[in-house]
C-alpha cells in the first residue's frame, strides 16, 4: 500500500486540527462557561470512525477550551430527536441556571422532519430560542445543516434544508451568533462521512466540525486561521 492510498486518520486529515494547534488558536479565549443545547447535532451523536477519537464535536471543543482554562465549566443538555420547541421546554431552565458565556444553539434539524413543515412557525420558534439565548449574554454560535444530511422519504428535502439554513443565517446575523457553515463543506462528499443510520456524521465528521468551531472562535478573536 502506497502513502497515497493510506486511509485518512485524524492526524492526516487536512480539515482537522491537532489538540495543540487548536489550543494555540484559542490561547487567549475569554470563555470559561461553555454550554450546548439542542438535538443530536448538538450532542455530537455519531458512529466511531477508524483513526479518529470517538468524541463528539462539542466535547472536543470543551477539551480545547479546557487546555486554555483548566477550570472550564461545560454543560451539554442536548437530546437526540429534540425539536426546537422541546429544547425550549426541557433545556432552557438548565441553561439559565448555568449562565454560560459561550453557547451553542441548534439549527432546527428536527423541525423539518414532518409531513408538511410550517417554516413561518419554525422561524418564530427559532427566534424565541435566539431571544432567550441572547438574554444570557453569552457569545452564541450555531451550525448550518450539511447537505450530506438527507431524509430520503421527503422528495423536497434539499429545499427544506436550504430554507431552514436561510432562517439560521438570518437569525444568527440579527443576534450576533457565529455561523459554522457546514452546508457545502468538502467533507459532505466523503463516502465514509455518515454513520450507519445515514443521518449523523461519524466521528471523522465530528472532528472536522470541532476544528471549524475552533477556527470560527479564533476568527472572532481576531486571529489569522488556517484555511
Amino acid at each position: 500500500m502506497t502513502t497515497a492510498t493510506l486511509p485518512t486518520t485524524e492526524e492526516t486529515d487536512p480539515f482537522c486540527l491537532s489538540p495543540l494547534d487548536a489550543a494555540a488558536l484559542l490561547f487567549d479565549a475569554p470563555w470559561r462557561r461553555f454550554a450546548v443545547i439542542g438535538d443530536s447535532l448538538s450532542a455530537g451523536t455519531g458512529d466511531p470512525s477508524p483513526g479518529y477519537a470517538s468524541m463528539g464535536w462539542a466535547d472536543r471543543v470543551a477539551d480545547t477550551l479546557r487546555r486554555v482554562h483548566p477550570d472550564l465549566a461545560y454543560r451539554n443538555t442536548a437530546q437526540d430527536g429534540a425539536t426546537t420547541a422541546q429544547i425550549m421546554r426541557h433545556q432552557a431552565d438548565q441553561l439559565a441556571e448555568f449562565a454560560p458565556d459561550l453557547l451553542h444553539v441548534p439549527s432546527g434539524a428536527n423541525d423539518i422532519v414532518r409531513r408538511t413543515p410550517d417554516f413561518a412557525e419554525i422561524e418564530q420558534t427559532l427566534r424565541a430560542m435566539y431571544r432567550f439565548a441572547a438574554g444570557t449574554g453569552a457569545q452564541l454560535m450555531t451550525f448550518t445543516l450539511g447537505r450530506a444530511y438527507v431524509v430520503p422519504v421527503f422528495s423536497d428535502w434539499r429545499e427544506r434544508v436550504r430554507l431552514v439554513n436561510d432562517i439560521t443565517r438570518r437569525l444568527a446575523a440579527e443576534y450576533g451568533a457565529l455561523v459554522i457553515d457546514m452546508w457545502d463543506h468538502p467533507i459532505n462528499d466523503r463516502a465514509n462521512l455518515l454513520s450507519a443510520d445515514r443521518i449523523h456524521f461519524s466521528t471523522s465528521g465530528q472532528a472536522v466540525m470541532a476544528a471549524e468551531v475552533v477556527k470560527s472562535l479564533a476568527h472572532q478573536l481576531g486571529k489569522r486561521v488556517p484555511a
